[in-house]
């Protein structure tokens, strides 16, 4: 069995380097919700130098809030907005000599598409349109995973290491307690739990079966880079 590790980087956390040596695929962030041009060709040259793949990770343009707030904003410019982000990533790969590989939305973005047909359409569409050989990461079972399977592109089934989940399958709100594994060991337990397709505890307790062909873990946890290398070793041995 294999299973994909996957990280959001490039989004300043400062620990980058190292988690980029535990990771299978990088999310770089593109320059909207975080990340620059500079910082977007030092993330691509770190996942070269490692041999990991490039991926791109647009989100809502909304610096202040680190693109965790979801804005309404029309399709036509949405659309357009992702585009740009994911064309910019893939001209910093283009430039280095690295193939870009997938998308992965960011934050409010990726919530929304999780439930909200119509965004996770305008996701889908923005992804195809810079390349129908790109997979898109989507939560099983979700909006963007129905959106992206209506235009023939390919998915990658996400978990989530790092995160609780509500019982529905969707991601427990970061307002909340409990809504982030910050200590190894436990985010090292889900990726495996994930990895098996047994089933990771909701938040009220029942068992949720997620089938998963990547996981993640986000590069802006505390103690990420320990929870990277806890995950990897963990699928790693088993």
């Amino acid at each position: 069995m294999k299973v994909d590790l996957n990280s959001d980087l490039g989004e300043g956390a400062g620990s980058d380097e190292e988690i980029m040596a535990s990771i299978t695929s990088a999310n770089i962030a593109c320059g909207a919700h975080a990340g620059d041009l500079e910082t977007m060709k030092r993330t691509v040259a770190l996942a070269q130098r490692h041999g990991v793949a490039i991926g791109a990770h647009p989100g809502y343009r909304d610096r202040e809030n680190f693109g965790r707030v979801a804005i309404d904003l029309p399709r036509a410019a949405l659309f357009a907005d992702l585009v740009a982000q994911i064309e910019t990533l893939q001209s910093v790969a283009d430039e280095a000599g690295a193939r870009m590989t997938h998308v992965k939305a960011h934050g409010a973005l990726y919530n929304k598409g999780e439930r909200d047909p119509e965004v996770a359409a305008v996701i889908a569409g923005a992804v195809q349109a810079v390349g129908s050989d790109l997979t898109l990461y989507a939560s099983p079972r979700s909006a963007m995973h129905a959106a992206a399977r209506a235009v023939g592109l390919r998915v990658a089934r996400e978990g989530f290491a790092d995160r609780a989940y509500e019982p529905d399958g969707t991601l427990r709100s970061r307002k909340l307690p409990g809504s982030v594994h910050t200590d190894p060991a436990v985010a090292a337990a889900q990726a495996l739990a994930l990895a098996r397709g047994t089933g990771v505890r909701a938040s009220d307790g029942s068992l949720l079966a997620l089938e998963v062909d990547t996981i993640c873990v986000h590069g802006d946890t505390p103690n990420a880079a320990a929870i990277a290398r806890a995950v990897r070793q963990a699928l790693s041995a088993e």
